[in-house]
Protein backbone atom coordinates (compact mmCIF):
# COMPACT_ATOMS: atom_id res chain seq x y z
CA UNK A 1 0.00 0.00 0.00
CA UNK A 2 1.09 3.35 -1.12
CA UNK A 3 1.56 5.84 2.05
CA UNK A 4 1.27 9.35 1.16
CA UNK A 5 3.01 10.68 3.26
CA UNK A 6 6.29 9.87 2.39
CA UNK A 7 6.06 10.24 -1.50
CA UNK A 8 6.35 13.75 -3.12
CA UNK A 9 3.51 13.57 -5.52
CA UNK A 10 1.01 11.23 -7.39
CA UNK A 11 1.48 11.59 -11.32
CA UNK A 12 -2.65 9.87 -12.30
CA UNK A 13 -1.14 9.35 -15.55
CA UNK A 14 1.47 7.17 -17.44
CA UNK A 15 1.28 4.92 -19.72
CA UNK A 16 3.13 1.55 -20.28
CA UNK A 17 4.01 0.82 -24.16
CA UNK A 18 6.58 -1.65 -23.93
CA UNK A 19 5.81 -5.04 -22.47
CA UNK A 20 8.54 -7.23 -21.34
CA UNK A 21 7.46 -10.20 -23.18
CA UNK A 22 6.50 -8.91 -26.99
CA UNK A 23 8.08 -6.71 -29.44
CA UNK A 24 6.96 -3.81 -29.95
CA UNK A 25 3.35 -4.07 -32.10
CA UNK A 26 4.36 -2.83 -35.42
CA UNK A 27 1.13 -0.79 -36.18
CA UNK A 28 1.30 0.96 -32.41
CA UNK A 29 4.88 1.53 -33.55
CA UNK A 30 3.57 4.14 -37.05
CA UNK A 31 1.49 6.34 -34.15
CA UNK A 32 4.38 6.31 -31.29
CA UNK A 33 6.37 7.89 -33.75
CA UNK A 34 4.14 10.38 -34.84
CA UNK A 35 3.44 11.20 -31.00
CA UNK A 36 7.21 11.68 -30.20
CA UNK A 37 7.46 14.21 -33.14
CA UNK A 38 4.81 16.33 -31.88
CA UNK A 39 6.11 16.03 -28.13
CA UNK A 40 9.34 16.25 -29.38
CA UNK A 41 10.09 13.31 -27.30
CA UNK A 42 12.73 10.35 -27.43
CA UNK A 43 11.43 8.07 -29.37
CA UNK A 44 12.84 4.83 -27.70
CA UNK A 45 10.22 3.58 -24.89
CA UNK A 46 11.03 2.81 -21.10
CA UNK A 47 10.12 -0.66 -20.36
CA UNK A 48 7.61 -0.89 -17.46
CA UNK A 49 10.65 -1.78 -14.79
CA UNK A 50 12.72 1.27 -15.95
CA UNK A 51 9.61 3.35 -15.55
CA UNK A 52 9.49 1.76 -12.02
CA UNK A 53 12.92 2.84 -11.30
CA UNK A 54 12.60 6.30 -12.38
CA UNK A 55 9.77 6.92 -10.22
CA UNK A 56 11.10 5.40 -7.51
CA UNK A 57 14.31 7.89 -8.16
CA UNK A 58 11.66 10.37 -8.12
CA UNK A 59 9.45 9.66 -5.18
CA UNK A 60 6.67 9.93 -7.50
CA UNK A 61 3.88 7.16 -6.93
CA UNK A 62 1.95 6.77 -10.16
CA UNK A 63 -0.81 5.15 -12.19
CA UNK A 64 0.42 2.86 -14.69
CA UNK A 65 -1.97 1.77 -17.86
CA UNK A 66 -1.82 0.51 -21.55
CA UNK A 67 -4.17 1.71 -23.78
CA UNK A 68 -6.52 -1.26 -25.32
CA UNK A 69 -7.37 -0.07 -29.03
CA UNK A 70 -7.47 -3.90 -30.71
CA UNK A 71 -10.78 -2.91 -32.58
CA UNK A 72 -10.06 0.84 -32.93
CA UNK A 73 -6.43 0.65 -35.27
CA UNK A 74 -5.56 -2.97 -34.77
CA UNK A 75 -2.73 -2.95 -32.42
CA UNK A 76 -1.81 -5.47 -30.14
CA UNK A 77 -2.11 -4.53 -26.40
CA UNK A 78 0.13 -4.51 -23.60
CA UNK A 79 -1.49 -7.17 -21.36
CA UNK A 80 -3.30 -6.26 -18.42
CA UNK A 81 -2.55 -8.51 -16.60
CA UNK A 82 1.54 -8.05 -16.85
CA UNK A 83 0.92 -4.27 -15.29
CA UNK A 84 -1.22 -5.81 -12.37
CA UNK A 85 1.53 -8.13 -12.02
CA UNK A 86 4.52 -5.74 -11.83
CA UNK A 87 2.59 -3.05 -9.71
CA UNK A 88 1.65 -5.67 -7.42
CA UNK A 89 5.72 -6.27 -6.84
CA UNK A 90 6.02 -2.75 -6.66
CA UNK A 91 3.08 -1.94 -4.35
CA UNK A 92 4.84 1.11 -2.71
CA UNK A 93 5.14 3.45 -5.55
CA UNK A 94 2.87 1.89 -8.91
CA UNK A 95 -0.80 1.89 -8.67
CA UNK A 96 -2.14 -0.67 -11.55
CA UNK A 97 -5.09 0.38 -13.98
CA UNK A 98 -6.40 -1.80 -16.58
CA UNK A 99 -7.50 -0.64 -20.26
CA UNK A 100 -10.30 -2.72 -22.15
CA UNK A 101 -11.52 -1.61 -25.52
CA UNK A 102 -14.90 -1.11 -24.81
CA UNK A 103 -15.95 -2.97 -27.73
CA UNK A 104 -15.24 -5.94 -26.08
CA UNK A 105 -18.69 -5.51 -24.05
CA UNK A 106 -19.32 -8.19 -21.73
CA UNK A 107 -16.40 -10.13 -22.12
CA UNK A 108 -14.85 -7.14 -21.25
CA UNK A 109 -16.74 -6.58 -18.00
CA UNK A 110 -15.50 -10.21 -17.47
CA UNK A 111 -11.63 -9.28 -17.69
CA UNK A 112 -12.43 -5.81 -15.63
CA UNK A 113 -13.85 -8.06 -13.04
CA UNK A 114 -11.23 -10.37 -12.86
CA UNK A 115 -8.44 -7.78 -12.95
CA UNK A 116 -10.28 -5.83 -9.95
CA UNK A 117 -10.91 -8.89 -7.73
CA UNK A 118 -8.00 -11.57 -8.32
CA UNK A 119 -5.29 -8.70 -9.77
CA UNK A 120 -5.71 -6.11 -7.14
CA UNK A 121 -6.32 -3.67 -10.54
CA UNK A 122 -7.51 0.02 -8.55
CA UNK A 123 -8.88 2.33 -11.75
CA UNK A 124 -8.91 2.45 -15.88
CA UNK A 125 -8.34 3.99 -18.60
CA UNK A 126 -9.90 5.02 -22.03
CA UNK A 127 -9.19 6.60 -24.75
CA UNK A 128 -12.26 7.17 -27.52
CA UNK A 129 -10.04 8.72 -30.16
CA UNK A 130 -8.02 5.12 -30.33
CA UNK A 131 -10.63 3.17 -29.26
CA UNK A 132 -12.93 4.44 -32.17
CA UNK A 133 -15.90 4.81 -29.40
CA UNK A 134 -18.37 7.11 -28.66
CA UNK A 135 -18.01 7.31 -24.38
CA UNK A 136 -21.30 6.99 -23.88
CA UNK A 137 -21.66 4.04 -26.30
CA UNK A 138 -23.46 1.13 -24.78
CA UNK A 139 -21.38 -1.64 -25.40
CA UNK A 140 -19.07 -0.03 -22.76
CA UNK A 141 -21.45 -0.38 -20.35
CA UNK A 142 -21.25 -3.65 -18.85
CA UNK A 143 -17.74 -2.19 -18.03
CA UNK A 144 -18.40 0.57 -16.34
CA UNK A 145 -20.66 -1.29 -14.76
CA UNK A 146 -17.91 -3.50 -13.03
CA UNK A 147 -15.83 -0.57 -12.62
CA UNK A 148 -19.03 1.78 -11.20
CA UNK A 149 -19.98 -1.26 -8.76
CA UNK A 150 -15.89 -1.26 -6.74
CA UNK A 151 -16.57 2.20 -7.12
CA UNK A 152 -13.33 2.87 -8.61
CA UNK A 153 -11.97 5.73 -10.97
CA UNK A 154 -11.91 5.72 -14.35
CA UNK A 155 -9.62 7.86 -17.12
CA UNK A 156 -11.16 9.44 -20.43
CA UNK A 157 -9.10 10.97 -22.83
CA UNK A 158 -10.48 14.35 -23.73
CA UNK A 159 -9.20 16.96 -26.47
CA UNK A 160 -6.66 16.55 -28.98
CA UNK A 161 -4.02 13.68 -29.19
CA UNK A 162 -0.82 13.67 -30.26
CA UNK A 163 -1.62 10.34 -31.48
CA UNK A 164 -2.29 10.07 -34.73
CA UNK A 165 -1.45 13.75 -35.38
CA UNK A 166 0.91 14.46 -38.55
CA UNK A 167 -0.38 11.21 -40.18
CA UNK A 168 -2.01 10.80 -43.34
CA UNK A 169 -5.97 11.34 -42.15
CA UNK A 170 -4.63 11.79 -38.39
CA UNK A 171 -3.65 8.24 -38.72
CA UNK A 172 -7.70 6.76 -39.54
CA UNK A 173 -8.46 8.20 -35.65
CA UNK A 174 -11.45 10.83 -35.18
CA UNK A 175 -10.96 13.58 -32.63
CA UNK A 176 -15.29 13.74 -31.89
CA UNK A 177 -14.25 11.06 -29.73
CA UNK A 178 -12.26 13.25 -27.21
CA UNK A 179 -15.18 15.66 -27.00
CA UNK A 180 -15.72 16.42 -22.79
CA UNK A 181 -19.40 16.88 -23.11
CA UNK A 182 -19.70 13.43 -24.53
CA UNK A 183 -18.76 11.48 -20.96
CA UNK A 184 -21.67 13.57 -19.41
CA UNK A 185 -24.12 11.18 -19.98
CA UNK A 186 -21.64 8.36 -17.86
CA UNK A 187 -21.15 10.63 -15.27
CA UNK A 188 -24.85 10.76 -14.93
CA UNK A 189 -25.62 6.86 -15.61
CA UNK A 190 -22.48 5.95 -13.22
CA UNK A 191 -22.70 8.23 -10.23
CA UNK A 192 -20.58 5.81 -8.30
CA UNK A 193 -17.65 5.74 -10.80
CA UNK A 194 -15.39 8.73 -10.69
CA UNK A 195 -14.10 10.06 -14.02
CA UNK A 196 -11.01 11.74 -14.63
CA UNK A 197 -11.46 13.59 -17.61
CA UNK A 198 -7.81 13.57 -19.12
CA UNK A 199 -5.58 16.44 -20.28
CA UNK A 200 -6.82 20.37 -20.47
CA UNK A 201 -9.21 19.29 -22.92
CA UNK A 202 -8.29 21.67 -25.60
CA UNK A 203 -10.15 22.52 -27.44
CA UNK A 204 -13.18 21.90 -25.54
CA UNK A 205 -11.49 23.05 -22.36
CA UNK A 206 -14.90 24.96 -20.94
CA UNK A 207 -16.46 21.76 -21.20
CA UNK A 208 -14.37 20.29 -18.86
CA UNK A 209 -14.18 22.92 -16.42
CA UNK A 210 -18.20 22.65 -16.27
CA UNK A 211 -18.74 19.37 -16.05
CA UNK A 212 -16.38 19.28 -12.93
CA UNK A 213 -17.88 21.99 -11.35
CA UNK A 214 -21.52 20.63 -12.38
CA UNK A 215 -20.60 16.63 -11.48
CA UNK A 216 -19.52 15.08 -7.90
CA UNK A 217 -17.94 12.76 -9.64
CA UNK A 218 -15.92 14.34 -12.36
CA UNK A 219 -12.11 15.11 -11.45
CA UNK A 220 -9.29 16.73 -14.30
CA UNK A 221 -6.08 15.23 -14.75
CA UNK A 222 -3.55 18.31 -16.30
CA UNK A 223 -1.10 15.32 -17.89
CA UNK A 224 -0.46 15.93 -21.79
CA UNK A 225 0.61 19.66 -21.91
CA UNK A 226 3.05 21.58 -19.72
CA UNK A 227 1.24 23.77 -17.49
CA UNK A 228 3.40 26.69 -18.76
CA UNK A 229 1.26 26.07 -22.08
CA UNK A 230 -2.16 25.75 -20.02
CA UNK A 231 -5.51 28.31 -21.14
CA UNK A 232 -5.71 30.91 -18.73
CA UNK A 233 -8.89 29.59 -17.31
CA UNK A 234 -7.37 26.41 -16.07
CA UNK A 235 -5.21 28.04 -13.80
CA UNK A 236 -8.56 30.47 -12.70
CA UNK A 237 -10.74 27.31 -11.62
CA UNK A 238 -7.58 25.19 -10.13
CA UNK A 239 -7.03 28.42 -7.85
CA UNK A 240 -10.65 28.73 -7.15
CA UNK A 241 -13.73 26.65 -7.51
CA UNK A 242 -11.96 23.21 -8.86
CA UNK A 243 -8.94 23.34 -6.19
CA UNK A 244 -10.31 20.06 -5.01
CA UNK A 245 -10.49 18.61 -8.05
CA UNK A 246 -7.77 18.91 -10.24
CA UNK A 247 -5.08 16.62 -10.50
CA UNK A 248 -0.66 15.90 -11.72
CA UNK A 249 -0.29 14.15 -14.38
CA UNK A 250 2.20 13.77 -16.65
CA UNK A 251 1.47 11.83 -19.90
CA UNK A 252 5.18 10.01 -19.17
CA UNK A 253 7.11 8.96 -21.00
CA UNK A 254 6.26 12.25 -23.49
CA UNK A 255 6.20 14.37 -20.75
CA UNK A 256 8.70 13.80 -17.69
CA UNK A 257 7.11 14.39 -14.27
CA UNK A 258 10.04 16.31 -13.26
CA UNK A 259 9.52 19.02 -16.07
CA UNK A 260 5.73 19.13 -15.53
CA UNK A 261 6.62 20.13 -11.83
CA UNK A 262 8.51 22.80 -12.46
CA UNK A 263 6.52 24.44 -14.85
CA UNK A 264 3.85 24.16 -13.15
CA UNK A 265 5.90 25.98 -10.44
CA UNK A 266 6.01 28.76 -12.86
CA UNK A 267 2.15 28.78 -14.02
CA UNK A 268 0.92 30.84 -11.59
CA UNK A 269 -1.03 28.01 -9.28
CA UNK A 270 -1.60 29.41 -5.43
CA UNK A 271 1.31 28.08 -2.81
CA UNK A 272 -1.53 26.47 -1.19
CA UNK A 273 -3.42 24.63 -4.27
CA UNK A 274 0.15 23.31 -5.21
CA UNK A 275 0.06 20.55 -2.48
CA UNK A 276 -3.96 19.52 -3.73
CA UNK A 277 -2.90 19.22 -7.48
CA UNK A 278 0.41 17.51 -6.56
CA UNK A 279 -0.41 14.67 -4.32
CA UNK A 280 -4.07 15.78 -1.98
CA UNK A 281 -6.35 15.24 -4.57
CA UNK A 282 -5.44 12.18 -6.04
CA UNK A 283 -5.11 10.62 -2.45
CA UNK A 284 -8.40 11.20 -1.48
CA UNK A 285 -10.13 10.16 -5.46
CA UNK A 286 -7.74 6.96 -5.53
CA UNK A 287 -8.65 5.70 -1.90
CA UNK A 288 -5.43 6.63 -0.45
CA UNK A 289 -6.46 8.68 1.96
Amino acid sequence: MIDPAKITAIDVHVHAEVSCHDPEDPVMGKYFDAASAYFKADRKRPTIPETIDFYREQNIAFCLFTVDCESGIGAKRVSNYEIAELAAANGDIVIPFASIDPHKGKMGAREARDLVENFGVKGFKFHGIMQDCHPADRVAYPIYEVIAEHKLPAIFHTGHSGMGTGMRGGGGVRLKWGQPMLIDDVAVDFPDMKIILAHPSWPWTDESLSMALHKDNVFIDLSGWSPKYFPKQVIQYANTQLKHKMMFGSDFPLIRPDKWIAAAKEAGFRDEVMPLILKDNAARVLGLA
